[in-house]
């Protein structure tokens, strides 16, 4: 008998923010299993620290922060292995996932390499998405109204048109992008309808006007444009 594989969404930060169900399966984990980024500590460990077993086996996947993607690849080709090893041994396996796991997330990597051969569960969870929305108190979309979300590091023609043909837009991944972003958003003239969240659900939460917003920003941010002239209404 092989091991079932857990994809568990821890949402945005607030460990409050974790569903019973990830909260139980994390509690009886015997492997527990999460990303790093370049050696450093994990935002996704950190979240559900206080259930996880003292006894619990913990993989590691080292991913390195790079624009080439062979590197990422590579660490969960490695994480594959070792998680792999363990379902075949017999136990079951809980990934953590910072958010949802198939939203922007890294565990669709490794669902990708093992769905073949194992059971899988994926656990859903908040969204920065919602998990921005809610801190900013901005309805994200209402009625028949359309929500696009877009990367930061899409170009300039991609945020453009965005820019121009998004009801209600999310830009996520912010980090060095912010100048160009910034830029692109005051010459659509939609500055005063753009709010930016920082580390939303987390003690160094930060939401405010893109006006008041910082010159540089972390990886976990976030810009909401709701056109809507009362969005409420």
């Amino acid at each position: 008998m092989t091991g079932k594989l857990y994809g568990i969404g821890l949402g945005p930060g607030d460990p409050e923010l974790m569903t019973l169900k990830a909260a139980r399966l994390i509690r009886s984990a015997r492997v527990v299993a999460y990303p790093t980024l370049a050696g450093g500590s994990s935002f996704a460990r950190a979240i559900a620290a206080d259930f996880i077993s003292e006894t619990a086996r913990e993989l590691v996947m080292d991913v390195p922060m790079t624009v080439a993607r062979a590197p990422a690849q590579d660490a969960y080709d490695a994480g594959a292995v070792e998680i792999r090893a363990a379902l075949d041994a017999g136990d079951d396996v809980v990934v953590l996932c910072e958010g949802d796991p198939f939203f922007y997330g890294s565990f669709m990597y490794l669902f990708a390499r093992l769905k073949d051969d194992y059971d899988i569960e994926i656990v859903p969870g908040v969204s920065s998405v919602n998990a921005c929305a809610a801190a900013a108190k901005l309805p994200l979309v209402a009625r028949n109204e359309r929500l696009t979300v877009l990367p930061a590091p899409n170009d300039d023609a991609a945020l453009n048109a965005a820019l121009s043909g998004a009801e209600t837009l999310v830009l996520m991944k912010l980090g060095r992008h912010l100048p160009r972003i910034r830029a692109a958003i005051e010459a659509a003239g939609l500055t005063d309808k753009a709010y930016y969240i920082e580390r939303a659900t987390t003690g160094e939460e930060v939401v405010c006007s893109l006006s008041e917003a910082p010159e540089k920003a972390p990886y976990f941010s976030m810009i909401l444009i709701v056109k809507g002239a009362d969005p409420w209404l």
